[in-house]
C-alpha cells in the first residue's frame, strides 16, 4: 500500500489537516444518515419515534432527502457507496 504524506506549514492550515484526517469519519456519518433514511423508505421505520411506523409523508421526505444527498455528493464527485 502506498503512503500519503500531508504537510501543513502554518497554524491556519491546521484546520485543513484536521479535515483531511477526518474525511473517513465524515463519509461514515453521511453513510449512517443515508442508512437511517433508507430504513424509513424501505422498512417504514419512523425517524420521529423509535417504535413507530413511518407515515407516507415521512417516507416521501426520507426518499427525497436520500436523492438530495446523492445529488450534492455527485456535485463534489463523491460517492458514499462502500
Amino acid at each position: 500500500m502506498g503512503k500519503i504524506i500531508l504537510e501543513f506549514d502554518s497554524v491556519e492550515e491546521s484546520q485543513d489537516a484536521r479535515v483531511a484526517l477526518d474525511a473517513m469519519k465524515w463519509k461514515m456519518a453521511i453513510w449512517d444518515l443515508d442508512q437511517e433514511l433508507r430504513s424509513t423508505v424501505k422498512y417504514e421505520k419512523s425517524l420521529l419515534s423509535h417504535d413507530g411506523k413511518a407515515t407516507d409523508v415521512e417516507i416521501e421526505i426520507a426518499d427525497k432527502l436520500r436523492e438530495k444527498i446523492r445529488e450534492i455528493l455527485e456535485g463534489y464527485q463523491l460517492n458514499i457507496e462502500m
